[in-house]
């Protein structure tokens, strides 16, 4: 039986009694784990409340198992704790049994945190023990496998039990199980033949023309595509300028397949970024459209002969395409990948080449390998959960790592249908497409959102099921307000280019009418629990040194969808890895039920007088307090310049102010801040008006902009 389990770290179980705490634990994997334990004593502890599989019930009578159970609500716990140590002897083991619960696929923990605290306070040693079940967290693309990973972590030592050093323990075993899947070293591009074969019928809508394309035909035009493109470029990479569409997806689809790495360039960037990462990524090729050329005129372009125009070359293919369009259909998806020359295999290979926004300086090259986007594809669906015939809006730039893997693999890999559209600004036309087109699931920034705000109706966007921002905080103000209009709560996310993206996001689950308890798997506020495979810790921003990951800290990340090091510029990587572990550059905390709270990134603090001002979260109070909640566009941000008093100082860019009336429109400000409890410390010393905010495409605040705006205007 326990042939379809693998045990990882047996070397952490402690020789003497121990209390093991699984974070989760079903009828198979509880026999697996006795079975590990074979010639211990064994006690199995569960909470009086607690819904047990009615297999696991009846094998605890049959074999009249050892058993003992515990109130949360018990004020003695500690004696609880003290005879169970009297009973195991010198290496018994107690087993804590989580019971039935609702959660999502994937969860780390199945335990309510109210239930993980009486534990610790039982004055037990404590064993860590992280379960991953690969048939909960698979690509539709993979088969996946039967039995569980059971991965033990080191014991912690009673003084220093508590449920933020299990919950870190937890998602660090099952990081390190989830690395360990086969599929991670499939390629993308065999991926994405899978997909296209198997969801065949789904289909991608470009809202520019209304024109539909199945994904049997986008996998026929993308290989007799990626022929052309094999001969064409003599480089690796090749460079990629097209808004969201079916020319996008088929240029992506085809350099992959030519076995090529594509570099989606951000065309909104400034000249200097642009020909920095068209240098860095050393391209020979461009792949672009005319009609695009035309309307980015001021974009450096490069010479004629080194672009390809996709929808020149495309009716020249027509034979091709037609025959490549035949023969995936008869041929099984192996033929087709050896015929089209697409290796099944990648791994820590390069796949696709992004660049970092530049918000706050110089774009860095991000390479994300096939594990990495494999992996992140994979902990995105398993976390989202759609259910069949479920759309979504793609209309975010493929330059942006979230429209990248998120509106270009996921979809494809899943079986989603994409209704595409070039910009993420046009609100009015994309709620036309939502509501045509019945999209269901809506990727967005609080930015881009506020153009819902007023120039949509609330029928619609009826069809939408859910909604995900990302890219800037979400103000809980905004939230509500949109909830209160289209009666769709959005739900925060957050990642990095560098983490593939996705790291976290809020999914509402709702409430059932069984037994079993619900978990909760959103909360207003933070950006939800982080997906399956991905490990956190927390250093302090003061002093470097590790604290608990329920401390404010810096985030450090860890998991198969990290990225590996910027290109070609070892000193950044350096930067930000130490010992396996991605410094993300953001603060926060994980709370007690395991949502993450983002309080700023380290470059958009200031330090005042000694204490840390999150320039975020004061943005947040001031659209507060001055009704900016419902304005389509951003109208203010907080920048931080220097301070001889107090290190540092806050400075407001505002676009609602008049400059002769902006020193009263500051002391106006103070005390409305003042009313809403925020700190004086905080307050604004004074108000720069200016015309815009800069924002980038991504819908991320331009910093480096707005600093510029500073230095330029005092």
């Amino acid at each position: 039986m326990s042939k379809n389990f693998t045990f990882l770290g047996t070397e952490n179980i402690p020789l003497t009694a121990t209390l093991i705490v699984p974070g989760r634990l079903n009828h198979q994997e509880m026999l697996a784990l006795e079975q590990q334990m074979e010639g211990r004593k064994i006690i199995w502890l569960c909470e009086e409340n607690v819904v047990l599989p009615d297999e696991t019930e009846h094998y605890l009578a049959e074999q009249n198992a050892e058993a003992a159970s515990f109130s949360v609500s018990d004020p003695g716990l500690d004696k609880v704790g003290l005879q169970l140590i009297k009973d195991l002897g010198n290496n018994g083991v107690v087993i804590f049994l989580p019971g039935k619960v609702n959660a999502l696929h994937g969860s780390a923990s199945h335990i309510e945190a109210h239930t993980l605290s009486a534990l610790c306070e039982l004055k037990l040693p404590v064993t860590p023990l992280a379960v991953h079940d690969p048939m909960q967290t698979r690509l539709r693309t993979t088969t996946g496998t039967s039995g569980s990973y059971l991965v033990f972590k080191p014991e912690i030592a009673v003084a220093k039990v508590n449920p933020a050093k299990w919950l870190q323990a937890i998602l660090l075993g099952i990081s390190e199980a989830f690395s360990q899947r086969p599929f991670l070293q499939e390629s993308l591009g065999y991926n994405l033949l899978k997909g296209l074969k198997l969801n065949s019928k789904m289909k991608i809508i470009d809202g520019t023309n209304d024109q539909e394309r199945n994904y049997g035909i986008i996998l026929g035009v993308a290989l007799a595509f990626a022929k052309h493109i094999k001969e064409q470029t003599h480089k690796q990479r090749v460079a990629i300028i097209l808004p969201p569409g079916i020319g996008g997806l088929v240029a992506n689809l085809a350099v992959i397949f030519a076995g090529k790495t594509p570099v989606n360039i951000n065309f909104t960037a400034s000249h200097d970024a642009i020909k920095s990462c068209i240098s860095q990524a050393d391209v020979d090729k461009f792949i672009t459209a005319d009609p695009f050329v035309r309307k980015v005129s001021d974009f450096p372009w490069p010479p004629v002969r080194d672009l390809i125009h996709v929808e020149r070359i495309l009716p020249t293919l027509k034979k091709s395409i037609k025959r490549w369009v035949i023969v995936t259909k008869i041929l099984p998806v192996d033929m087709i990948a050896s015929f089209a020359k697409i290796k099944k295999t990648g791994g820590d290979e390069e796949a696709v080449l992004l660049f970092t926004s530049g918000s706050s300086g110089a774009p860095k090259g991000v390479p994300l390998t096939h594990r990495n986007l494999l992996a992140n594809v994979c902990q995105f669906s398993t976390r989202l959960g759609l259910i069949e015939n479920s759309s979504l809006l793609g209309c975010l730039p493929l330059f942006h790592s979230f429209g990248c893997t998120a509106t270009l693999w996921f979809p494809i890999i899943q079986g989603i249908t994409i209704v595409s559209y070039p910009s993420p600004l046009e609100t009015k036309r994309l709620a036309e497409l939502i509501e045509k087109n019945k999209v269901t699931f809506l990727l967005s920034t609080p930015t881009f959102l506020r153009g819902y705000m007023r120039r949509v109706k609330p029928e619609q966007l009826a069809s939408v099921k859910l909604v995900v921002t990302g890219a800037e905080k979400l103000p809980t103000s905004l939230a509500e307000s949109f909830y209160k209009k289209f009666g769709i709560f959005p739900q925060e996310g957050y990642g990095l280019t560098e983490t593939s993206p996705a790291t976290n996001f809020n999914v509402i689950n709702p409430p059932t009418q069984t037994p079993e308890a619900d978990l909760s798997s959103a909360k207003t506020g933070s950006v939800g629990q982080f997906l399956s495979g991905i490990a956190v810790k927390m250093t302090d921003a003061a002093t470097d040194k590790e604290c608990d990951i329920d401390q404010s800290g810096i985030i450090w990340l860890k998991g198969a969808n990290i990225f590996s090091g910027y290109l070609n510029n070892q000193e950044k990587t350096d930067e930000v890895f130490e010992d396996g572990w991605f410094k993300t550059g953001d603060v926060g905390r994980v709370d007690e039920d395991g949502f993450l709270h983002i309080e700023g990134r380290l470059s958009r603090f200031s330090k005042i007088a000694g204490e840390m001002v999150p320039h975020e979260t004061l943005e947040a109070a001031i659209i507060e307090v001055l009704g900016l909640d419902d304005e389509t566009e951003r109208k203010v941000a907080v920048v931080g310049i220097p301070d001889e008093k107090k290190g540092e100082a806050i400075i407001l860019l505002s676009c609602i102010t008049d400059a002769a009336t902006a020193s009263q429109s500051c002391i106006d400000l103070r005390y409305k801040l003042l009313d809403a409890k925020i700190p004086s410390l905080w307050c604004p010393k004074d108000i720069l008006t200016v015309s815009e905010i800069p924002i980038l495409a991504s819908g991320k605040l331009d910093i480096k902009g707005c600093e510029d705006l500073v230095s330029g205007l005092r």
